[in-house]
């Protein structure tokens, strides 16, 4: 066996991302910022108001108060959108809508809560105002030449609003894989087709497309193909020309019906590993090459649902994301370290071993928790189901209650 460390360097050092595209800004939400953006214009572009209320000469509003008012001539009125008309000048007011620009003369808003309207186009200004109150001056935000994203970022709505201001419709990402997924197995059966004796219902590919997907790729079905090598290598040769990468569950062990081996000792460049934790040991990971040359990844899961689950977790998930131009930082789920509330038990035999929790963040004592999701066996899954992370238990004995551990959160907590 070796050691997870040495698997998932293996699996990344041979994954790289892949070349930029040009995509409209709302596709490119959850992508990687392929180049640098710097602003070439100013944000905002003009000085504007922050509230509804006057634009005044902060100088008439000297010892204005609610006792001892000071009366203004309202001279216009701007809303946002619109080019100022006229300018403040002494003794004047223009009244005037949050985000309109500021007009010649005032330096200062008066916000319409701290003023009182009188007959006659007049105003009262209750409180004295300094030069620039509820000012937002030209550049506020972003002056040209000012560097905005850097090559890496990972873009979210905030990104593609700031991107949206300064008028780039489109913008250059790292884009998301394709990724075909498809199962092996005689004893599999789709959907609520009867079962016969020996046979199973087919759950990791519904299982492995979803994971796919979650993790920003596409993800394509490739449907669940019988054990039978021509089968398998046709569905692996499809695999590879229609995509960037490919996933497979089960057929990576040592059986003598296992032939996704086989095949892919064939046609592919593989390694097969067998990975001291617990569960998803086995893990064959490499690449096989189509028509144009192309080298496509494929990572080979075990069979057994849950440990095809640990297993993208581990080694498939991080992989694509760093296809995906994340960084190494961003290629895995949130860890945590949190408190054992009931024992996890187990025994020294080499592995790491990945419990299947319930984690909890408990506000008064400001620490995560867990418990056991339930059944631990591989085939259980209704205990990865009903868990949120993945308790990460270095070899040794059973680990005790006030213990605390690492654990991957996979979803709310």
């Amino acid at each position: 066996m070796i050691s997870l460390q040495e698997a998932r360097a293996f699996v990344l050092a041979s994954l790289t991302p892949a070349s930029p595209v040009v995509v409209a800004l709302l596709a490119a939400d959850g992508r990687v910022l392929a180049t640098d953006i710097t602003a070439d214009e100013a944000i905002p572009p003009f000085a504007n108001t922050a509230m509804d209320g006057f634009a005044v000469r902060s100088a008439d509003s000297v010892g204005a108060s609610d006792d001892e008012p000071v009366e203004l001539s309202v001279v216009a009125t701007l809303a946002a959108g619109q080019a100022p008309s006229a300018a403040v000048g002494p003794g004047e007011a223009i009244r005037i809508m949050t985000g309109a620009p500021m007009p010649d003369g005032a330096d200062a808003v008066v916000m319409v809560e701290r003023t009182r309207a009188l007959a006659g186009d007049r105003v009262e200004i209750l409180a004295e105002v300094a030069p620039g109150n509820h000012v937002r001056p030209a550049g506020d935000d972003l002056v040209p030449g000012q560097a905005v994203f850097a090559a890496g970022a990972v873009l979210g709505a905030g990104h593609l609003g700031v991107l949206a201001s300064l008028g780039h419709a489109e913008v250059s990402v790292v884009p998301s894989p394709r990724v075909g997924v498809f199962s092996t197995g005689d004893e599999l059966v789709e959907g609520s087709e009867p079962l016969r004796p020996g046979q199973i219902r087919d759950s990791n590919r519904i299982t492995m497309l979803s994971l796919v997907a979650e993790s920003g790729c596409e993800a394509v079905d490739l449907g669940r193909i019988p054990d039978d090598p021509d089968a398998i290598a046709a569905a692996i040769h499809l695999g590879v020309s229609t995509c960037d990468a490919l996933l497979t569950t089960g057929g990576v062990s040592m059986g003598d019906f296992d032939y996704v081996k086989v095949v892919l000792d064939q046609i592919g460049t593989m390694r097969w590993m067998q990975i001291a934790v617990r569960p998803a040991k086995p893990l064959a990971f490499g690449t096989v090459e189509r028509s144009d040359g192309v080298a496509v990844p494929v990572f080979g899961l075990p069979g057994n649902p849950v440990s095809s689950m640990v297993s993208f977790e581990l080694f498939a998930r991080p992989g694509l994301r760093a296809m995906m131009g994340h960084d190494a930082d961003d290629l895995d789920r949130p860890q945590v370290m949190a408190v054992v509330d009931e024992p996890l038990h187990r025994r020294p035999d080499g592995k790491v071993h990945l419990d299947r929790v319930v984690v909890r963040y408990d506000r008064d004592d400001a620490t995560f928790h867990l418990r056991s999701a339930g059944h631990q066996g591989s085939h259980q899954l209704t205990g990865m189901a009903g868990a949120n992370g993945l308790a990460i238990v270095a070899d040794g004995d059973t680990v005790e209650i006030g213990d605390v551990v690492p654990v991957m959160l996979l979803g709310p907590h």
